[in-house]
């Protein structure tokens, strides 16, 4: 907790930074379709920075309650406005929750583009929640063998799905190969300039979820997982304060959302440092072009990292120049002893110090 207050006590300390001008061009309907709109591609250019190290995979994430916020989340009234987060699919679960109309997913590491890449693609594969967990994990995707409700997959639990892939063997390497080159086909659509490094690295982020299937665990270049660390079958099956199952896949109606706005190109991935000369300043500018206010900064625990390398002052600033409401929250995680964690949220306003 004394870590919470000195970041708090920090944030009151720095000024608002003004934002400029906007990228894209927006109508009530949605992102226009105009030739002046940039291109998914484009627009992730427009808004990276130069890429950073960080020594994880972070495939998934290592946060075993970060779903005790959702009803925060779901209780502010978050509906609309901007998402903006770090890290791999827990972002979905937020999304989810406040149901954005548009998310901006930044991370230091272009691995965590790479990856959300591969998300994009199998977003665009699949029909339902329980194809997207299938293809995920490299498992044949079920059929509704009785065309009744109580049979239909989309109508079943989370828990149904977990124990289908549990109970499901990968597909052999020849399905594999296929499943790939269609996922790597659609990739290639996406418009992003890659090399066959990156395409490779797709490849074998993919090929860890099929081979340790919903046993994977987040781990750091050169060190075993934690024993406190999730599983991402813990993260799925995991419950917000209220004992409700909150992952995003636990709802088909929260997948049908994330699903269409990963196919309006408005899960946007970018590289960038949250304390940056350029990234979340950016961001700042599309957003305040648009007339869009931010509704929810999901930071993690960078802030701890941000701290500790005395860039946290940039930090406050870069978060200034997003436009905000009063309703705008951060989403943190506090780590203890032995890998776990718990999440708080804070108002955007306190951190910034209500400049």
């Amino acid at each position: 907790m004394r870590r919470m207050v000195q970041i708090r006590s920090a944030a009151r300390r720095h000024a608002f930074i003004g934002a400029v001008a906007g990228l894209l061009i927006w109508t009530a309907a949605g992102w226009a379709a105009t030739p002046a709109q940039s291109t998914f591609a484009t627009q992730i250019a427009a808004l990276s920075e130069s890429e950073g190290y960080f020594d994880t995979d972070n495939l998934i994430s290592n946060e075993n309650r970060y779903l005790s916020v959702v009803p925060t989340l779901t209780a502010a009234g978050l509906t609309g406005g901007a998402y903006v987060g770090v890290g791999p699919d827990q972002n979905f679960s937020y999304i989810a929750a406040t149901r954005p109309a548009i998310a901006i997913i930044v991370d230091i590491r272009r691995d965590n583009l790479l990856l959300h890449l591969l998300f994009k693609a199998l977003f665009a594969e699949a029909r339902t929640r329980v194809d997207y967990l299938a293809l995920l994990c490299g498992r044949p995707v079920p059929t509704d063998l009785v065309n009744t409700p109580q049979a239909r997959w989309s109508d079943r639990s989370i828990a149904d799905m977990v124990s289908y892939i549990d109970r499901t063997p990968p597909l052999d390497e020849a399905r594999v190969v296929r499943l790939r080159t269609r996922l790597k086909a659609a990739v290639t659509a996406f418009g992003v300039p890659l090399s066959t490094e990156d395409h490779a690295t797709i490849d074998r982020f993919h090929r860890r979820f099929i081979e340790a299937g919903l046993g994977l665990q987040f781990q750091s270049t050169g060190r075993p997982p934690q024993s406190g660390y999730p599983t991402l079958r813990q993260l799925l099956l995991a419950t917000d304060d209220r004992g409700r199952r909150a992952n995003y896949l636990a709802s088909e109606d929260n997948f049908q959302f994330l699903k269409s706005l990963q196919a309006r190109d408005l899960v946007i991935p970018i590289v960038g440092n949250l304390s940056g000369p350029t990234a979340l300043k950016a961001v700042g500018r599309l957003l305040r072009s648009h007339d869009l206010t931010l509704s929810t900064f999901y930071a993690s625990n960078v802030e701890y990292y941000l701290l500790r390398d005395g860039t946290y002052a940039r930090f406050v600033d870069n978060l200034s120049s997003l436009p905000r409401s009063g309703r705008s929250l951060i989403i943190r995680s506090v780590f203890g002893g032995g890998g776990g964690s718990y999440s708080e949220t804070q108002p955007v306003s306190e951190v910034v110090g209500g400049r």
